[in-house]
């Protein structure tokens, strides 16, 4: 009898691959050929599931989110009730290239960003589900904060999440390229916090 294929698994092996030699060649420099190759299958398959070069671009941008929110949660499960600094502390630490996952993460949805400037076809389809995801997600917590009275009824929670995403972003590209290291960006971060926070630990 022969073997069933599970679509949504194969869809994911060919995404896998394609974040595999993006981290190592860059996004741009990737081809169907080479994820094929990758993965181990024929380019007639991943023609078949992808149809064009922009969907399966597309498609690795979802499963590299996809792989972000499990990290993000991993490190939410190592936390004993984890609150609203714990999970902000999550949420930024998961997307810093402090080890290989974070790097690729940051590597691969810097060089979508770009990408997607300059090419019309992968700029028509949605960058990401929700494009304010994050922004939205730590601007909550920031509010339920202080209704908790962790933070200061003064400051301007938005304004606080949205600060604390550019500056995340900002000093993932500075490990990347050298000019600072992870130990530092993460210092830098928990600074921030401590501010927001007035120290306070949950």
């Amino acid at each position: 009898m022969p073997k069933r294929v599970d679509h949504d698994e194969r869809r994911a092996q060919i995404a896998e691959a394609l974040i595999r030699v993006a981290g190592r060649r860059g996004l741009h420099a990737v081809g169907m050929r080479d994820v094929a190759a990758e993965a181990g299958v024929s380019l007639r398959l991943v023609q078949y599931y992808f149809h064009t070069k922009e969907n399966l671009l597309f498609h690795g941008l979802q499963h590299l989110t996809d792989r972000y929110t499990a990290r993000v949660g991993a490190r939410l499960a190592a936390a004993p009730d984890p609150g609203p600094r714990a999970t902000i502390e999550a949420l930024l630490l998961a997307s810093l290239p402090t080890d290989e996952e974070g790097r690729t993460f940051h590597l691969l949805y810097t060089s979508y960003s770009i990408l997607s400037v300059t090419d019309e076809a992968l700029a028509a389809q949605p960058f990401i589900d929700n494009p304010n995801a994050a922004e939205d997600a730590v601007t909550d917590l920031l509010l339920t904060a202080q209704e908790a009275g962790l933070v200061d009824d003064g400051i301007d929670a938005r304004t606080e999440a949205i600060s604390l995403l550019a500056m995340t972003a900002t000093m993932g590209t500075s490990i990347i390229v050298g000019q600072r290291t992870p130990e530092s960006a993460i210092a830098v971060l928990h600074h921030h916090l401590d501010r927001i926070f007035g120290g306070k630990h949950d």
